[in-house]
């Protein structure tokens, strides 16, 4: 099975492009958590939520679906750890990794739905250069996604099919002949 992750600030379309690529998706848990407990986190609530998009990510793969977006995962709840309160607890950089990154660079217009917090310029600007450093920092492969609706879609659709192009047909891996 291939992952790939939709990363970055907050606003950028990650959640909508999720649901319009086509491909089974896990929802983002630190959304659902917020509108459940509220916004006014600690590093036990980052924590809470990382072990929860943990749980929800682990049963979308039990599926085994051929490719999983993943609206997030725990690189994106460290860079939340480091915006919020400057540092990154270790277990979460230790979480499994995606085989692919589509970064969201922080270009479009910012909306409030209730559950965010960066939607100045200056926040904004540093919120989204901390979430590329937590993709330098893990050592991933990732593509940056800019531009408007249209453009991220285009660009987000081809990266998911260059990276199908290389992926290994299972066939032919185990020595069966299609």
């Amino acid at each position: 099975m291939i992952t790939v992750c939709l990363h970055g600030a907050e606003s950028t379309g990650k959640s909508v492009l999720a649901s319009r690529l086509g491909y089974p998706w896990v929802p983002e848990y630190g959304r659902t958590y917020c509108e459940a407990n509220g916004t006014d986190l600690t590093m036990a609530d980052l924590l809470v939520i990382a072990d929860g998009q943990a749980e929800e990510n682990r049963k979308a793969m039990a599926a085994m679906p051929p490719l999983l977006l993943l609206d997030t995962d725990q690189l994106m709840t460290a860079a939340w750890a480091r915006m919020l309160f400057g540092e990154v607890p270790e277990r979460l950089m230790r979480y499994p990794k995606a085989d692919l990154y589509l970064h969201f660079s922080a270009d479009v217009p910012w909306r409030d739905d209730g559950t965010r917090f960066f939607g100045t310029d200056d926040a904004r600007a540093r919120f989204a250069a901390i979430a590329g450093d937590m993709l330098v920092s893990a050592g991933v492969r990732s593509v940056v996604i800019t531009g408007d609706w249209a453009q991220r879609e285009q660009l987000a659709r081809a990266a998911i099919a260059q990276l199908l192009c290389e992926a290994p047909d299972p066939l032919t891996d185990r020595g069966l002949q299609r």
